[in-house]
């Protein structure tokens, strides 16, 4: 178990009004629907394709896998983010910060901001939650891709979450949180805002994926063990399709093939 922990934080490394945009070195941020700023990139000029990274990353890890390239090379439009509380955007430590589905908001004003009026979403791992989340609140989505994931996060009371977020606030008893909180202590985190996306970290009901209209892309590493059920999560979807590619939770996401299937599923 351990040992999966540590490959899945791994791997993690790899709508209001948008206003306020400000040029960095190879980025912008914009203001989101609550104050809180949000780092993005936005390379190529083809049709949108928003890059949502998991747990403790940034946008940058999507630089290091064959996705990101290959798309830019297919003519597409790549947008980036790090999402609030992660890399460069801002890390508020108040729980409205994070509630009611806060980070797929911010992605909804980012698409408001560039004037999006289509766009595919791909996820992995806690960013295939996050993209789970747009796809019912922005009809701008199209396709969606969720990497990484089955069917734990549509509990809302799934114990990986709870587990994470009290060993995040300092819960010791849980043993299987171990390789997590080494990894967290490892690096220069911000822990309260790590405690508080796994507190407020959305679910989708059962209920609410089985109104989906559009086309979901899932896909999972043929080694990876990690979030539940892929094929419950694929049949609680209608019409959703199932790919797998080798790799475990770690080195999924950045295999040609990964890139392949999800090229292949938005072209």
């Amino acid at each position: 178990m351990k040992k999966q922990l540590i490959s899945l934080l791994l791997t993690f490394l790899f709508a209001g009004t948008a206003a306020s945009a400000m040029q960095t070195d190879t980025g912008k941020y914009f203001t989101s629907f609550d104050g809180v700023k949000i780092y993005y990139e936005v390379k190529g000029a083809g049709y949108p394709v928003v890059l949502v990274h998991g747990f403790t990353g940034t946008s940058q890890g999507w630089k290091r896998g064959k996705l990101y390239g290959d798309l830019l090379a297919d003519g597409y439009k790549v947008i980036l983010i790090d999402l609030r509380g992660n890399g460069r955007s801002d890390k508020p430590h108040t729980d409205e910060a994070y509630a009611n589905n806060a980070e797929a908001k911010d992605i909804i004003g980012l698409a408001t901001l560039l004037g999006l009026k289509k766009y595919d979403v791909v996820g992995y791992s806690r960013g295939s939650i996050i993209a789970s989340s747009l796809m019912l609140m922005d009809k701008r989505v199209n396709k969606t891709v969720m990497g990484g994931m089955g069917d734990g996060y549509t509990d809302p009371e799934w114990p990986r979450r709870i587990h994470f977020y009290k060993a995040l606030m300092g819960d010791t008893s849980y043993r299987e949180t171990d390789g997590l909180m080494k990894w967290v202590n490892s690096q220069p985190f911000d822990k309260l805002c790590l405690a508080l996306q796994q507190k407020y970290q959305p679910s989708t009901s059962q209920a609410e994926l089985s109104k989906v209209k559009k086309p979901v892309l899932i896909i999972r590493g043929t080694e990876d063990k990690e979030n539940g059920s892929e094929i419950t999560l694929k049949k609680m979807i209608p019409n959703a399709q199932l790919a797998y590619v080798p790799g475990d939770h770690n080195s999924a996401s950045g295999t040609m093939q990964f890139a392949n299937a999800v090229i292949n599923f938005i072209k």
